[in-house]
C-alpha cells in the first residue's frame, strides 16, 4: 500500500513511525518546510516532497493528514478531490465539515476522523465495564485531563505554532479530543453548559481551562478540561447503580468496585513504549492500532470506529459548551 503523509511536524512523524511498525514502506511524506522534510527523510528514510502533484496524489492508496487543525478541510477536499480515502488527526473546526462529510458519502470514499483514545487499553476495558449492564447504568462521573501547554513542543515557543491560536488553540483542541472517547462510553449528553477562561500565562493569548457540566436525562457527568496542569493528568470517577470506576492514566490499571461483593476488581494492561521527549503515558500503541484500523477499513477488512457525522455532533458539543 502507497501511503502518503500530508504535515510532517509532530504528528506527521509519529504516523511514520506508526507505519513503519505496520510494515508498510511505501511512505511519501509532504511538507512546505524544507526542514522538517530532511528531517524525516533522515530519520527515518521515506520519499518526501515539498508540493503535491498528479503523480504524488494519483499513486496513494490513501493518505494521513497531519497539518495543523486550520488546514485539515482543505486537505480532505484535495482526498476527496482525488478520491483518496484519508486519515484525519483531531480536528477542532466545524464550519465546512458537513458540506465534506456530504461529499464523501455521495463518493463513497473513507474518511477517518481520529479517535486515538478509543484505542488506549484502560478505556476499551471502561468501555466494556460500562457496556456490560453487570453494574447497572452510569449515575455520574466526572473526569479531569490537564497538561502543561509549554511541555507539548519544549523545542519551539507555544505562540509558533497552532495551539498558540485561538480558534485552534490548545485547551479547546483537547474537548474534543477526549469527548470523542467519552460518548463512545456514555454516550452523548442531551445538554451540556460550560465556563472557559484564560487562568495563567501560558505563552499565548488563549484559553487554558474549561469546566464542563453534562446532563444526560437521568445522569451527569463534569469533564475540566486544561492546558495548565504542571503534572500531565488523566482521571475518571465513574459510579454506577452497583459499581465504580477509578482511573488514572499513570497508573497502567483500571480499578472496578463491586458493591455486590464488597471488593475491587483490578483491570491491568502493559503501559507500553512512548516515543522520546513524550510524557511516558503518551505510548505509541494506541496511535499504531489507530492507523491499522484505518488501514483495515480501506483494505475491506474492518469498519473504522470514527466517523464525520460523529466529529461533526462532537464539534457541535465544543460550540454549544462555548454558547455559540
Amino acid at each position: 500500500m502507497n501511503v502518503l503523509i500530508m504535515g510532517l511536524g509532530s504528528m506527521g512523524k509519529r504516523r511514520v513511525r506508526c507505519l513503519k511498525s505496520l510494515g508498510i514502506q511505501n511512505i511519501v511524506g509532504f511538507d512546505l518546510r524544507e526542514d522538517r522534510r530532511s528531517e524525516v527523510k533522515e530519520k527515518y528514510n521515506v520519499r518526501v516532497v515539498g508540493g503535491l502533484d498528479s503523480q504524488v496524489l494519483d499513486s496513494a492508496d490513501a493518505m494521513i493528514i497531519s497539518t495543523p487543525p486550520d488546514k485539515h478541510n482543505q486537505c480532505l477536499r484535495t482526498a476527496l478531490g482525488h478520491g483518496k480515502p484519508a486519515f484525519v488527526e483531531a480536528s477542532v473546526i466545524l464550519d465546512g465539515l458537513a458540506a465534506l462529510d456530504e461529499l464523501a458519502r455521495k463518493q463513497k470514499v473513507l474518511i477517518a476522523p481520529s479517535c486515538t483514545l478509543r484505542f488506549h487499553p484502560a478505556i476499551r476495558d471502561i468501555k466494556g465495564i460500562v457496556k456490560g449492564g453487570q453494574y447497572g447504568r452510569v449515575t455520574n462521573f466526572t473526569y479531569h485531563s490537564g497538561q502543561y501547554l509549554p511541555d507539548w513542543h519544549p523545542w519551539e515557543a507555544v505562540k509558533d505554532f497552532y495551539v498558540g491560536q485561538k480558534e485552534t488553540g490548545g485547551c479547546r483542541e483537547i474537548i474534543p479530543f477526549e469527548l470523542t472517547w467519552l460518548v463512545d462510553v456514555v454516550g452523548f449528553p442531551r445538554s451540556v453548559k460550560g465556563l472557559f477562561g484564560k487562568t495563567m500565562d501560558v505563552g499565548a493569548d488563549i484559553d487554558d481551562t474549561y469546566v464542563v457540566a453534562m446532563d444526560f436525562g437521568g445522569s451527569y457527568g463534569s469533564m475540566t478540561i486544561d492546558v495548565v496542569s504542571r503534572y500531565a493528568t488523566r482521571s475518571l470517577v465513574l459510579n454506577m447503580e452497583r459499581g465504580q470506576v477509578l482511573w488514572r492514566w499513570d497508573e497502567a490499571v483500571v480499578n472496578l468496585y463491586d458493591a455486590a461483593s464488597q471488593s475491587w476488581i483490578h483491570y491491568t494492561y502493559p503501559q507500553g513504549l512512548s516515543a522520546e521527549g513524550y510524557n511516558r503515558n503518551i505510548t505509541e500503541n494506541m496511535y499504531i492500532d489507530e492507523i491499522r484500523s484505518f488501514l483495515d477499513a480501506v483494505a475491506g477488512r474492518g469498519t473504522f470506529p470514527n466517523s464525520l457525522e460523529e466529529d461533526i455532533k462532537v464539534l457541535q458539543l465544543l460550540h454549544q459548551i462555548e454558547g455559540k
